[in-house]
């Protein structure tokens, strides 16, 4: 039975009824959730509040405006290795957060050796790096945290969201998608536009122990009108759907995901960046292409030359090697032989 909330029915509860892109009779939605046809009405109305395309077809009632696959915790981890499984103490899929990074980092960090992972269909207050606002279409995307703890926040570097990186697209590589790449530090590219990224967070004391969330958004397939939406911002968008040769799976994708970042966490762990730094440089977009770094109000213009043993970016100019450390600074593409400071 659905669970009232605020005077209607869960919403969660009428999504899953009609996930198969199919009309259903307002009565027979009633009956399967307990509530009557007023409150699946106004259920429906809640969902399209949500940015949802949800309705009403004339005499056959309510139907989303295509089938959607909805995330489920069982076939998620249908993905994982047997040693992984284990090291998930609690998998949650809500319905709505504000951050699925938010949430973790408020949370009780999970036991040494132990993740926590959250996702969700929808996200409020999504955010990318730099504060970023990062938009997160229904159905289309994925927007999953893992929470870790480190003993010891020393062991904890910038170099770990390169890492993540690598990891997820070694996932997105098991789902069949082909061609995606990584942008220091942390965004995920298609053909020089955005699939998503990472955003690495630390909650901890000075020298004690440290909670490590590492939140990844995804575009996963794209509606035409969702892609016009975050592209009205300026962003080169694309999804992985581009990269794949059939429809890819949210479920198989966030397994995939969780299942190579816990192998990239207990790597790092042993042995740092070292361990990742030559598949990173393999996955590189921009190693000798003509970059520009943004450093407040200046612009330095070179060309990247991939990371040092740190993962500091590199940028050649005037035949010298200038290091950035990642979260000080924005990369973009720039033009070549601009080698200034402006």
């Amino acid at each position: 039975m659905a669970v009232s909330i605020a005077g209607g029915l869960d919403p969660a509860s009428l999504l899953a009824l009609l996930a198969d892109g199919q009309p259903h009779s307002g009565e027979w939605l009633a009956q399967r959730l307990g509530v009557n046809r007023t409150a699946v009405r106004n259920g429906v109305l809640r969902l399209r509040d949500r940015g949802i395309a949800a309705g009403a077809v004339r005499g056959r009632g309510y139907a989303l405006a295509g089938p959607v696959e909805l995330l489920n915790a069982r076939a998620i981890r249908a993905a994982l290795s047997d040693v992984h499984a284990e090291r998930v103490q609690d998998l949650e899929i809500a319905f709505e957060v504000d951050s699925t990074n938010t949430r973790l980092l408020a949370a009780a960090p999970p036991p040494a050796g132990r993740a926590r992972v959250l996702l969700s269909e929808l996200q409020t207050a999504g955010r990318g790096r730099r504060g970023r606002r990062w938009a997160a279409p229904f159905g289309g995307s994925i927007a999953l945290s893992m929470a870790w703890p480190f003993g010891d926040r020393a062991q904890v570097s910038p170099a770990l969201s390169l890492c993540a990186g690598v990891a997820v697209c070694r996932a997105l590589a098991r789902a069949g998608a082909a061609g995606i790449g990584v942008k220091w530090p942390n965004d995920l590219w298609l053909n020089d536009r955005k699939v998503g990224g990472v955003l690495l967070e630390l909650r901890a004391d000075a020298g004690g122990p440290a909670q490590v969330v590492i939140g990844i958004g995804l575009n996963v397939a794209l509606t035409r009108a969702a892609r016009a939406e975050i592209e009205a911002s300026g962003a080169a968008v694309a999804a992985i759907a581009d990269a794949c040769c059939g429809a890819p799976s949210r479920n198989f994708i966030a397994g995939a995901i969780i299942d190579e970042l816990l192998s990239m966490l207990v790597d790092f762990e042993h042995e740092g960046f070292s361990a990742y730094r030559e598949a990173w440089s393999g996955l590189d977009v921009l190693r000798d292409r003509p970059a520009q770094v943004l450093l407040g109000d200046a612009v330095v213009r070179g060309t990247a030359r991939g990371v040092d043993a740190q993962g500091r970016l590199q940028l050649e100019r005037a035949g010298r090697l200038q290091t950035f450390v990642s979260g000080e600074v924005s990369l973009r593409l720039g033009e070549a032989n601009l080698t200034d400071i402006e």
